[in-house]
């Protein structure tokens, strides 16, 4: 005897079948919501005038199918913010990543 097993994906904000999922991302928090095409269209709409503003940062695919780099700050920022974080009695390494909380924190600073 044979099973077959369906899966029907529901829209997460009204029910309705056939939803896909949607991932986004806001304040460093990544999200992913089913969605059917009205919403989906809803979403969008509600997001262009910020996606047409914004720019786009890691995370997208490259056309090998492969993550797209991450583009960060230069050294001459990678060197500015650490010598701040110095400055500001915030401990930070010699080398390697800057934690995002220390960028943040300069950012902030130089607003």
């Amino acid at each position: 005897m044979a099973q077959q097993t369906k899966v029907t994906i529901l829209d997460d904000i009204d029910g309705t079948e056939g939803a896909q999922s949607v991932a986004f991302s806001y304040e460093g928090q990544s999200y992913e919501i089913d969605l059917g095409d009205k919403n989906r269209e809803v979403l969008v709409k509600a997001l262009q005038p910020y996606i047409d503003a914004g720019r786009k940062v890691g995370g997208g695919r490259s056309r090998s199918g492969g993550a797209a780099p991450r583009t960060r700050a230069g050294n001459a920022d990678t060197t500015a913010i650490r010598e701040w974080a110095k400055a500001n009695g915030i401990t930070v390494n010699e080398r390697g990543r800057i934690a995002d909380s220390v960028r943040q924190q300069y950012e902030a600073a130089k607003a």
